[in-house]
């Protein structure tokens, strides 16, 4: 018994400078603006599993923020030649992906028929018209024109992506990385409209195939690499956890915001980002 005693005596010695007045210093909650996040499910039905349908989706566009933060940096350390900082930047994005693939693990307990119950008060929105999801699509070099016209609805949202549409992407920067590192790359490549969707090159694919190849001599250029296949890798796990979750709960139904649902995300899943990474396992 005095041990016990002795035991919480000291526990309460070691804690007496924890902080405890909060009058004129900022809290925890304060910091985080928790007010403002803990206050936005807002449950448009009376059904229970709305909330489950809210927070799941509101968690991920948060994990989406950290992803364009991480990505956008990383592209700027590749023009900056500054490749090592790229890699810690890629390496969370990863990290990050593997947080928002287990969302659809708790997504998935919604069955149909709760989520009948609830469907109608979505009317027309949809995770389609995720700016976020789209910002990271051009980030990695998807770009498609007509996503645009979705967000003409907030002029300044509309100017964020117009100027992300024409940027160059992650692979565009990594493919001027290896020309800077004196790898022969068609000039039309290095230079070209980065709102077009990237087509295949022979020349990124000699010049990756270089670097694979001499993997002491260009390092830098490999490690790269792959952290592109990891993050293509976990993207289009990301795809089809999104696909089966979608299959499970609604099946082949049309999506709230007007898309073909399921047929859809089957689609999307045969588009690749980084297309020489993946081809060049089988010439090696």
């Amino acid at each position: 018994m005095t041990n016990k005693h002795d035991q919480q005596h000291k526990a309460t010695e070691s804690e007496k400078g924890i902080h405890t007045d909060f009058m004129n210093n900022m809290t925890y909650g304060e910091y985080l603006k928790l007010d403002d996040i803990l206050s936005s499910q807002k449950r448009l039905s009376d059904h229970h599993d709305e909330m489950l349908f809210i927070i799941i989706h509101q968690v991920s566009e948060l994990w989406m923020k950290l992803i364009l933060h991480e990505t956008n940096a990383a592209i700027e350390s590749i023009k900056a030649n500054e490749l090592q900082t790229s890699f810690k930047r890629l390496a969370r994005v990863s990290k990050i992906q593997s947080q928002i693939i287990q969302a659809w693990d708790v997504l998935s307990t919604l069955t149909p028929a709760e989520y009948m119950e609830f469907r109608e008060s979505l009317g027309q929105a949809s995770g389609f018209q995720s700016y976020q999801y789209r910002l990271i699509e051009f980030a990695l070099g998807y770009k498609t024109s007509h996503i645009l016209k979705i967000y003409e609805k907030d002029p300044e949202l509309h100017r964020i992506l117009e100027e992300a549409y024409h940027a160059p992407g992650l692979y565009d920067v990594a493919i001027q990385a290896l020309a800077k590192k004196g790898l022969a790359i068609n000039p039309d490549t290095v230079n070209r409209d980065f709102s077009k969707p990237y087509k295949e090159d022979p020349t990124v694919r000699e010049a990756w195939l270089t670097v694979y190849r001499n993997v002491d001599q260009y390092w830098d250029l490999y490690q790269l690499a792959e952290k592109l296949v990891d993050i293509e890798d976990w993207l289009q796990q990301w795809r089809f956890r999104h696909m089966k979750t979608v299959e499970r709960i609604i099946g082949f139904k049309t999506g709230t915001g007007g898309s073909s649902g399921v047929d859809y995300l089957k689609k999307v899943l045969d588009h690749r980002f980084f297309p020489e990474l993946w081809d060049l396992r089988t010439e090696i």
